[in-house]
């Protein structure tokens, strides 16, 4: 594993999805890095470009889920994703106090959009499935509802444009 961090192969592995996507996008003019949970992510034009493993097997990436629905990735899909194309239902009660987002998420503009790169990959097989979009975190579950979605060629695959 050719990782800037001491961790062990499968943190290496964790590590490594941050530290290719900084390496290829800090080329872009206007590229800013931030610290966001001791990882280094980009911010171009505005967006912050988020890596993000949703499945070891090919599956599409409508099926993608997190694994929780709190903690950083939740709050900054959250506060830096889509608005929910679906409302909440509003019965008239007092709102809830808003919940305390993640203390790094306060380096980001709230303007700053949310580009994810999910991409399934497992050990044996490398990369199978990326793609890039902006998703929702539906409030109900751990469910990514995708607003817009598009393949990303894999280098090395045949009919890869």
């Amino acid at each position: 594993m050719h990782t800037q961090t001491l961790e062990a192969y499968g943190h290496g592995l964790y590590a490594v999805q941050y530290e290719e996507l900084a390496t290829g996008l800090s080329q872009l003019p206007g590229a800013i890095p931030v610290r966001l949970q001791g990882r280094t992510v980009m911010v171009v034009a505005g967006y912050v470009i988020y890596p993000l493993r949703y499945a070891k097997t090919d599956v599409p990436v409508t099926a993608a889920r997190l694994r929780r629905a709190t903690g950083m990735r939740a709050d900054l899909i959250r506060r830096h994703g889509p608005d929910p194309m679906q409302g909440e239902l509003d019965l008239g009660l007092e709102p809830q106090a808003p919940e305390e987002i993640h203390r790094d998420l306060s380096q980001l503009d709230p303007a700053t959009g949310l580009v994810l790169v999910a991409y399934a990959c497992a050990q044996h097989t490398g990369i199978v499935r990326m793609e890039w979009g902006a998703a929702e975190l539906r409030a109900s579950d751990r469910a990514l509802i995708w607003h817009h979605h598009e393949p990303l060629a894999l280098p090395g695959v045949q009919g890869a444009a």
